[in-house]
């Protein structure tokens, strides 16, 4: 009974890996049909029922994976942050390190973020909102810890993110060189927007002046 267990991830991970292998910056998921990909993996097609229910639900577990290893991967990196690594420069390190070991993961999640299905966009946009939520935390934490307060975190935590998705993709297209330039120009972008929240919120701290 265990082996057939065993079995059956084992052939579930089949599918997912043939699935990414056949993706690329030219080809998104729409475009894959539910018999090559079984093909790909070794399976005869009326296998594939076996482990989805459909090719969309077989797209939607590759979403969830990609999420959990980016978030796996922040949460690693902002375990490092110090007074020289702040929240910042730790999660775009982590984020440029996810696109070169994930480049077709993410290609999967910026292209179906626009033009998937609508279950898909759910799901890509329920990823995102956890991986805000994480950032919005330790932007958090890291405000307290400095005694600088930060107007509208999870607004900021938002902003931030839609820029590194942004980049993300010109990032893609970059050589080793200019990744890292992308990499800084993220940092110093972010930073801004980081600076101007503090600034708001040391605003508000100050007292109104009256005119007499």
């Amino acid at each position: 009974m265990a082996a057939r267990a065993e079995q059956k991830l084992r052939t579930r991970r089949a599918l997912l890996e043939a699935a990414l292998r056949q993706l690329s910056a030219e080809r998104g998921f729409s475009s894959l049909s539910l018999r090559e990909v079984a093909r790909e993996a070794g399976i005869a097609p009326t296998s594939f029922y076996r482990h989805f229910p459909d090719l969309e639900s077989l797209g939607m577990a590759l979403v969830d994976e990609a999420g959990e290893k980016l978030r796996r991967l922040m949460r690693e990196a902002r375990k490092r942050v110090d007074g020289d690594v702040g929240v910042v420069r730790a999660s775009v390190e982590a984020f440029m390190v996810f696109l070169g070991e994930n480049a077709t993961l993410f290609y999967l999640l910026s292209r179906e973020r626009a033009v998937g299905s609508e279950a898909m966009r759910a799901a890509i946009r329920r990823e995102i909102g956890l991986f805000i939520d994480d950032l919005a935390v330790d932007l958090e934490s890291e405000s307290r810890a400095r005694a600088v307060p930060m107007k509208d975190v999870p607004l900021v935590a938002e902003a931030m993110v839609t820029i590194a998705f942004n980049e993300g993709m010109d990032a893609l297209d970059c050589p080793p060189e200019g990744r890292r330039a992308t990499a800084e120009r993220m940092i110093r972008q972010l930073r801004m927007i980081a600076l101007g929240a503090e600034a708001l919120a040391q605003r508000e701290l100050q007292p109104r002046q009256t005119i007499p």
